[in-house]
């Protein structure tokens, strides 16, 4: 007789302090009324975030990639009311700094001498969980994760399955730059584009939604969801982090209990998501 088992339903996970960060809807308050149909892009954009984790001389020194990430990390860290260093963290990010792989690959090319070591510490994928671990004291575990076009996706994944197993909040913290130089040619990204959320074990009083969350088989491939308003259309190719729109999006208009959304996360399997408002 064979006997098989049904894998377990995750548990029902929480979101609080959702952060937002692009030049165009520079912080949560402005994409959260434009993904609601309540607001417009900014015009003129406004220029790279300045993250006030970071002492005045690292923050002009930090590259786009750590000051993005950085400044939607402290934003959904103040949403959330928890204290940033006992938090474990995610960071997510498809190609890492583009323009510094640039620069390296550039100058091993024509004056190795000349390569700046600073430079090179700000090229690995994890420098800028690097910095904010430093930066805010965290001694709670800290991943980055990479996975090219469905980063996000398992950056949440990862975020969720922590979350669920050591029955503890988890930041995540996702964020991509414009592809430079001769990587135009193998990639496509533009533009800065940044998100964040802490996803709980339980509700509290910072709470914004609720989240259903399981592995789909997708039969051989999908795409996220388009994005529904005019502001996410807009920024639907804006680079790879984009993909976390659809979620953002969600959690802009959770009172109107949005449609469930699919994440690929791979040729064969995709994260599905359920958002769902908070009864008070």
């Amino acid at each position: 007789m064979t006997v098989t088992h049904q894998a377990p339903k995750p548990p029902t996970l929480y979101i609080e302090g959702p952060a937002f960060w692009t030049p165009t809807l520079p912080g949560w308050d402005a994409a959260r009324a434009a993904f609601r149909g309540e607001g417009a892009l900014a015009d003129p954009p406004a220029k790279r975030p300045s993250p006030q984790v970071l002492a005045p001389a690292e923050r002009r020194r930090a590259p786009d990639t750590v000051a993005l990430a950085l400044e939607v990390a402290a934003a959904s860290m103040a949403g959330s009311g928890r204290n940033a260093a006992d938090v474990p963290c995610v960071f997510v990010s498809a190609h890492g700094d583009l323009s510094i792989n640039d620069y390296m690959c550039s100058t091993l090319a024509t004056d190795p001498t000349v390569l700046s070591p600073t430079r090179f510490h700000n090229s690995v994928h994890n420098a800028a969980v690097g910095y904010w671990t430093i930066g805010t004291g965290c001694m709670a575990a800290s991943n980055s994760v990479s996975a090219y076009e469905n980063s996000f996706a398992a950056g949440l994944l990862e975020a969720a399955v922590q979350c669920a197993a050591d029955q503890s909040p988890v930041l995540l913290v996702g964020y991509d730059t414009p592809t430079v130089g001769a990587l135009t040619s193998v990639t496509d990204s533009q533009g800065l584009l940044a998100v964040a959320l802490v996803i709980a074990p339980e509700r509290t009083a910072r709470t914004v939604a609720s989240l259903e969350w399981s592995l789909q088989e997708n039969g051989g491939g999908t795409l996220p969801a388009p994005p529904a308003s005019d502001a996410a259309k807009t920024l639907a190719h804006i680079n790879p982090m984009a993909h976390a729109l659809g979620l953002f999006e969600s959690l802009a208009r959770v009172e109107d209990d949005p449609p469930p959304l699919e994440l690929p996360l791979s040729s064969a399997l995709s994260l599905r998501l359920q958002l769902q408002r908070v009864q008070d």
